[in-house]
């Protein structure tokens, strides 16, 4: 069976914001039972661009990472992260 991860490379720009972020976010986590793999944390790049903050989230599906994404409490995150981080975010599938 295969999961979707919720891939992001983050760099903080503005720390006392983004707390905000953080806090709805975990919300949004808790709510829909998300699976944290990675949140923050050292990382030595080997190839390419170091990220300054990598986040990493396990689904069940494509289906369920949208579902989170598109969800109105994490609608409410990514408002209170406006102008406090620059982000990638995507989904991708594997095992």
């Amino acid at each position: 069976m295969s999961h979707a991860y919720i891939v992001a490379n983050v760099k903080v720009t503005n720390p006392e914001q983004y707390e905000e972020y953080r806090r709805l976010s975990t919300a949004a986590m808790q709510k829909y039972n998300v699976d944290v793999l990675v949140r923050g944390g050292t990382t030595e790049a080997l190839e390419g661009q170091e990220p300054a903050r990598t986040v990493i989230l396990k689904f069940p599906d494509m289906a369920a990472a949208r579902k989170f994404y598109n969800s109105e409490l994490y609608g409410q995150a990514r408002k209170a992260r406006e102008g406090a981080a620059d982000m990638t975010m995507y989904i991708v599938e594997g095992v």
